[in-house]
């Protein structure tokens, strides 16, 4: 479904992906490991537009993803959920959940937020709460449901447990783990797989920019 080729990137003239190659087959789940620095994040940013290749290929459903402006990213059904979060502090939770929604054409927002809703029932005591109100383990839950609400066919994780409690990593891999078995593809980024081992089909190992040994199936 998703179809990454030798992709090379560099940021400020310096080379942050060199060559990297993976496939997200439809309705499974891929986990891309790496220690900080790898080019994971490099990835997820170029899959969403904000950074451009000098070299390689992205296709999503065969169509070619790098042709494509950044806001019309969203209209694919791709979420996106940053490793910084990247909430807009003074809105609130549910309009944070909202805004791909608003740039995306085609999604009902009364359908997605019930299906959000639905993965994340806590979310709804706190959906007229700013953001800049919420703990960090809390603006992780709402991060996640943001990409929920646009991610129709894939959804990128940026080390989604980082930095967040025993407990919050465990209720995020149960929402991630809800997954198994829809339509929607899952790529998720981590430096350890401790948290998603059990989640993931499929395994790439990147180092340096570029792929390090074989996909080992999970």
């Amino acid at each position: 479904m998703l179809a990454v080729r030798s992709l090379h990137v560099a940021i400020d003239s310096v080379v942050a992906l060199r060559g990297l190659s993976l496939d997200v087959p439809d309705g499974r789940m891929v986990g891309l490991v790496g220690r900080n620095g790898a080019g994971k994040t490099t990835l997820m940013r170029t899959l969403m537009g904000h950074l451009a290749p000098t070299n390689g290929s992205v296709e999503l459903d065969g169509k070619d993803l790098l042709a494509l402006p950044a806001h019309a990213r969203a209209g694919l059904g791709i979420g996106y959920m940053p490793e910084d979060r990247g909430l807009v502090p003074e809105l609130t939770v549910e309009e944070n959940i909202l805004l791909p929604i608003w740039v995306g054409r085609g999604l009902v927002e009364a359908e997605r937020l019930a299906l959000v809703y639905r993965a994340i029932p806590e979310l709804v005591e706190m959906r007229a709460r700013r953001a800049l109100l919420l703990s960090g383990g809390q603006q992780k839950l709402v991060a996640l449901a943001r990409a929920l609400a646009a991610g129709t066919r894939l959804l990128l994780l940026d080390e989604p447990f980082e930095g967040v409690a025993p407990a919050l990593a465990k209720r995020l891999a149960e929402v991630i783990a809800s997954l198994k078995g829809s339509a929607v593809s899952v790529l998720i980024a981590q430096s350890d797989l401790n948290h998603a081992r059990r989640l993931v089909d499929t395994e790439f190992v990147v180092e340096r920019g570029t792929n390090v040994g074989d996909q080992v199936a999970a």
